[in-house]
């Protein structure tokens, strides 16, 4: 992913504070020219910088309010034939490749326990799969949120490391 600069930075913390904002508004906003944010934007988005729109639905309002973690165990010569099955489990929502004693964790949401159920019983008949520990999500304590990174690469400068931060700072 291509490194972003102070211009794309403050684009960015722009968007976080009103994201239904046009690129006229975002560029009166920070003395842009339209051009010029719009451009940004395109990049932004073809580059990876700005996740696709999908991340921002929120599965319970699709009527799949409970949230579980599940850790699978694999094996690893397989990983490619589970991901491509795992992927075709619409609950689902997000995968990744882990460290330690699981090789996959997986953010999966369900309408009842016992859809969860369900769920893990899919995963677990994957070939490859040896095991799958799920952990229930009991509260939601800090949401996804990246305006504090924007607010604090801004502060240090793109490209550098700030030691510390604001545990206090919104978002």
């Amino acid at each position: 992913m291509q490194q972003l600069d102070a211009t794309d930075l403050r684009i960015l913390s722009a968007l976080c504070h009103r994201p239904k904002a046009s690129a006229v508004a975002l560029a009166t906003e920070l003395g842009l020219s339209r051009n010029t944010v719009q451009a940004r934007l395109v990049r932004l988005e073809s580059n990876g910088a700005l996740l696709p729109f999908e991340q921002r639905v929120n599965p319970a309002a699709l009527g799949f309010p409970l949230v579980s973690f599940v850790h699978i165990h694999v094996r690893q010569r397989l990983l490619g034939t589970i991901v491509e099955r795992l992927r075709a489990i619409p609950e689902i929502i997000e995968a990744h490749g882990v460290t330690g004693s699981a090789d996959i964790l997986a953010r999966v949401v369900a309408d009842s326990a016992e859809e969860l159920f369900r769920v893990n019983g899919q995963i677990l008949a994957i070939e490859g799969v040896e095991r799958a520990d799920t952990s229930l999500s009991m509260a939601e304590l800090i949401p996804h949120r990246t305006t504090a990174l924007i607010q604090m690469r801004l502060a240090s400068g793109p490209g550098t490391r700030s030691a510390g931060n604001d545990p206090d700072a919104d978002d």
